[in-house]
């Protein structure tokens, strides 16, 4: 009985003590990424928040999740497949650099305007139908393929060999192809999926760059642009006013900017920008753009607005980081940081009254919200 009695007390006291590590952890942490407090006044409905992975596929991510919010909106139910569109676009960056004898480097980065091209070429998947595997690696498959492509284009193989050889490594690096989506006792091929949540010229690009004139669509000169893609070119003003309204009448706004302010952290969930960075304005916007101080780097989807305890209003973006932060994996980000580090946006044209700029109309008439 004494010898019991004495291996318990230390093992007691083993315990108190592990606690009291733990609390000590536990303080840390909350010190660390302090919750700060948001009044949400709209907020969108949104299907489970993605992640990523180590891959850079986030323009995929944020316009399917921004296409999803646009249906559920609606009434509609859709949940699609980020693993389907990136597919789709590996193999289209493979048949590339075979035709190009590889003068281009072979990425995985693109921009949101490009998912919707993407989706009505190729189609689209439920993503319960198909889904990356936990240990897919984008860059490995990448360089998998890009040897496939110049191994192929040496030996003049030909496009259907590169397609084959193409389906047999994209089969084992992300899985078989479904055949057909089945959906509420339905069946449809991959296309006409598509076209039934992506429509031609659903989805419009804006923008706000003093080096080419307001009120008229450019190819927005980033690395990321690789179709050349046309974004519709407004004041900065204008463009925040017409993100909020998108928003605050149940449209989602993709977005598209800078991410490397000191002030922009998953881990805090928040993205602000410091008062001694202003003032906020179109030209110091334009400057930094310039200097290569805003960037071109992650794209998330904008589904609410909010405000904190001192009245400033937040957009509430859901990124595709997982849910490892304080608000579940959304991010609030300040109206003053989306003024001044935003590439581009795309959201829906039944947001507000726009010319159709893909069909090459200049768009001289004022922008309207609806």
């Amino acid at each position: 009985m004494t010898r019991f009695t004495a291996l318990r007390q230390p093992s007691i006291f083993a315990i108190a003590m592990l606690l009291m590590v733990l609390a000590a952890c536990g303080h840390d942490s909350r010190e660390k990424h302090p919750r700060e407090r948001f009044t949400r006044e709209v907020i969108l409905k949104t299907t489970p928040v993605k992640d990523q992975g180590n891959s850079r596929l986030c323009w995929i991510y944020a316009m399917l999740a921004t296409i999803e919010t646009e249906h559920l909106m609606m009434g509609d139910s859709v949940n699609l497949s980020p693993a389907y569109v990136a597919r789709a676009f590996f193999n289209e960056q493979t048949q590339r650099q075979y035709v190009i004898q590889g003068r281009q480097e072979a990425d995985e980065r693109g921009m949101i305007s490009m998912v919707p091209q993407l989706l009505l070429r190729n189609g689209a998947m439920p993503f319960d139908s198909y889904r990356l595997k936990d240990d897919f690696n984008s860059k490995v498959v990448i360089r998998r393929l890009t040897k496939l492509a110049m191994a192929s284009q040496a030996h003049n193989k030909g496009l259907s060999y590169l397609q084959s050889e193409t389906n047999t490594l994209l089969d084992e690096a992300v899985g078989p192809l479904p055949r057909m989506v089945f959906m509420y006792g339905c069946e449809y091929t991959p296309l006409e999926f598509a076209h039934s949540v992506c429509q031609t010229g659903e989805y419009v690009g804006l923008t706000s760059f003093t080096h080419h004139a307001f009120g008229k669509p450019f190819v927005l000169e980033v690395p990321d642009n690789l179709y050349s893609d046309p974004y519709h070119n407004l004041p900065m003003s204008a463009l925040i006013d017409i993100m909020e309204s998108a928003i605050r009448t149940g449209h989602p706004v993709c977005w598209e900017g800078d991410v490397t302010e000191p002030g922009f952290s998953f881990e805090r969930g928040t993205a602000t920008l410091e008062d001694k960075q202003g003032p906020f304005t179109q030209e110091n916007r334009q400057q930094a753009f310039e200097q290569f101080k805003t960037t071109d780097d992650h794209c998330m989807a904008m589904v609410g607005i909010a405000i904190d305890r001192k009245g400033r209003k937040y957009f509430v973006c859901k990124d595709s980081s997982g849910t490892n932060n304080p608000y579940g994996g959304m991010i609030y980000m300040s109206f003053d940081y989306a003024f001044m580090k935003t590439v581009a946006v795309m959201m829906s044209r039944k947001a507000f009254n726009l010319p159709d700029i893909s069909a090459g109309k200049s768009g001289q008439q004022p922008l309207q919200p609806a």
